[in-house]
């Protein structure tokens, strides 16, 4: 609206919605500036120099002369491309992020055209070469006397020619007092940042060693936790030993034990790798006696290789303290005939009470009693023997708390074990008064 004419590439710089006029200071609508074409069409009939050759020619003509020989045109730190020379000389001049020039110290004898940041052009001076080239210069300066021509002054003394120096000196003597200066505001910054990280390094280092005993802390206190976890694993193994011994084991006194994989166990038995087996524990009552039986499949003491021993064990139960010891009740072993003619072996023992076997447990088991030669070996190993059948062999191990009459065991172990135990000690019991009333 002035009528003033604005440079078009600061035009294009500036980013507010206003101009304003650099010789009237005028502001204007950014959309209300027109572009003067009649300057633009006299500005083409110049005549300019290339800025990358010798060609010189007309300014209509520069962007072809551009477009034909130097179509590259690249920013000189980071390799943009260009595509008019408004924009390269925009770049250049505003924007470039680096610039080539002489080396600060080319009068010291750095010959160098250097590429140097913007931002890093102080960092120029902190180079080895050129810090020496200012210490050489300072002391040159120091020792060097200037012959220079003084008009004489009446009465003028002695001229000082520290006072006095020439245009070559003062340009030399700027350029060291800016090297030196920025030297020593760098030296300065290099003492306090020294000086901050001595400060992070003290507070670093006492944070690491309350780290470090806080760590030492943790683990004192994680072994005790997994000391404690261990004993509550041990806890837990024994709690889930006996619910299962509960959940399973029958508690009225007798126990239908069977013995599978029975070939691996007599061949382990007969080469001594295993040569005995215990049966899961059973009780007499819920409250009662813990009991099991000990086999040895391949016989023991003078029975070895000879018969199969079986034993009657006494086990450390819950209730102990209250039960009636020695143990005086009749065991009965019955080995099973597995094919229908159930000609079963049955035999039965009654504890000496002066063993120190039926006494009450001291330990998790007292020693095992009962029968060294239970059964021939050779009845047992006979190929379709009916007391092995699939591998397997079954043995009933029943306590007699009601003396039945001998004459009556086979009748008892010839009871179908499916039936309930209360069942079948009834219908013993009315054999017995049966017997007895003839």
């Amino acid at each position: 609206e002035c009528g003033h004419r604005q440079c078009q590439t600061c035009f294009n710089i500036e980013q507010q919605t206003t101009i304003i006029c650099q010789q009237c200071q005028t502001e204007t609508l950014r959309n209300k500036i027109l572009l003067d074409r009649g300057f633009k069409n006299d500005m083409k009939s110049l005549f300019i120099d290339c800025s990358f050759c010798q060609w010189t020619g007309l300014l209509n003509n520069y962007q072809e002369h551009l477009d034909q020989s130097h179509s590259d045109l690249k920013g000189k730190y980071f390799g943009e491309q260009f595509n008019s020379i408004n924009k390269f000389n925009e770049h250049k001049v505003f924007k470039s992020e680096s610039l080539i020039v002489d080396s600060t110290f080319k009068a010291f004898g750095c010959n160098k055209r250097v590429t140097i940041i913007r931002a890093e052009i102080d960092d120029q001076y902190l180079t080895e070469p050129h810090q020496h080239a200012v210490y050489q210069e300072s002391s040159q300066l120091n020792d060097r006397q200037i012959d220079v021509d003084f008009p004489r002054v009446i009465n003028a003394g002695a001229c000082n020619p520290d006072t006095v120096q020439s245009p070559e000196v003062n340009e030399r003597l700027n350029i060291v007092i800016g090297g030196t200066e920025t030297l020593t505001n760098n030296e300065q910054r290099l003492r306090n940042e020294s000086l901050q990280m001595q400060i992070r390094l003290s507070t670093s280092v006492e944070e690491l060693s309350k780290t470090k005993l806080s760590i030492e802390e943790s683990n004192t206190s994680l072994e005790g936790v997994k000391c404690n976890l261990d004993i509550v694993n041990q806890d837990l193994a024994s709690l889930e030993e006996n619910i299962n011994d509960f959940k399973y084991i029958p508690h009225d006194g007798t126990f239908l034990w069977k013995i599978t994989n029975f070939q691996e166990e007599i061949t382990d038995a007969q080469t001594e790798r295993q040569t005995s087996i215990y049966s899961p524990p059973f009780y007499s009552s819920v409250n009662g006696y813990k009991m099991g039986a000990l086999l040895y499949l391949n016989g023991d003491g003078k029975a070895r290789r000879t018969h199969m021993s079986l034993f009657f064990i006494l086990m450390q139960s819950e209730y102990d303290a209250i039960l009636k010891f020695p143990f005086n009740y009749k065991v009965t072993f019955c080995l099973y005939d597995q094919t229908p003619a159930r000609r079963h072996i049955i035999d039965s023992f009654r504890p000496d009470i002066k063993s120190n076997s039926f006494h009450r447990p001291r330990s998790n088991m007292n020693i095992g009693s009962g029968i060294p030669n239970f059964i021939p070996l050779k009845m047992i190993q006979q190929e379709g023997n009916p007391y092995v059948q699939n591998d397997t062999m079954c043995i009933k191990i029943m306590v007699d708390f009601n003396d039945i009459p001998v004459i009556l065991l086979p009748y008892a172990v010839s009871l179908n074990p499916g039936l309930p135990t209360h069942v079948q000690q009834a219908m013993i019991k009315q054999v017995a008064t049966q017997m007895r009333q003839k």
